[in-house]
């Protein structure tokens, strides 16, 4: 095997290296949607807007997501960010100079709040407040406390002097 001349070194090295100059490297985002839209969304408790919402993201693993709408029961899940081959140890080296995307899309499903339970919340309270009426007893007039005594004795009207 002949030996690679110097002139061939520096062109690998460039080769290599100035791809990873450039800034390429690799984005990573997610894309969260819902139905209904317009959900308030929370990745690991911190609020990153409302769906259909794309966040960048740095790390693999398990995310914790929140996911708010009007009318909407609250989804609380955990979901997670797999990592595709090329961002292994060995691959990413080249993925990181060539500029990789790695972009995840998570869809989720609100369920609708129901809607018979609000009237009969309104009822129990009404009925609640009815009997809270009934229980309370009136009130009772203020006792009126006795005239102070003076060194006169009992029954004499104090005299001015």
């Amino acid at each position: 095997m002949p030996a690679m001349s110097t002139r061939a070194w520096v062109m690998l090295m460039l080769a290599i290296t100035l791809p990873a100059l450039t800034g390429c490297g690799t984005t990573r985002t997610i894309t969260v949607t819902s139905e209904p839209s317009n959900a308030l969304v929370y990745l690991n408790d911190e609020e990153v807007g409302r769906t259909p919402v794309t966040v960048p993201f740095t790390f693999y693993g398990v995310y914790d997501l929140r996911l708010e709408a009007e009318g909407c029961k609250p989804l609380w899940t955990k979901h997670e960010a797999k990592a595709p081959l090329w961002e292994y140890p060995g691959p990413d080296l080249f993925g990181e100079a060539l500029g990789g995307k790695s972009e995840l899309k998570w869809h989720f499903h609100l369920d609708p709040l129901p809607v018979a339970e609000e009237p009969a919340l309104v009822d129990r309270a009404r009925q609640m407040r009815a009997m809270m009426k009934q229980e309370v007893p009136e009130t009772q007039p203020v006792a009126t406390q006795p005239e102070p005594e003076t060194d006169a004795g009992p029954g004499t009207q104090p005299t001015d002097k």
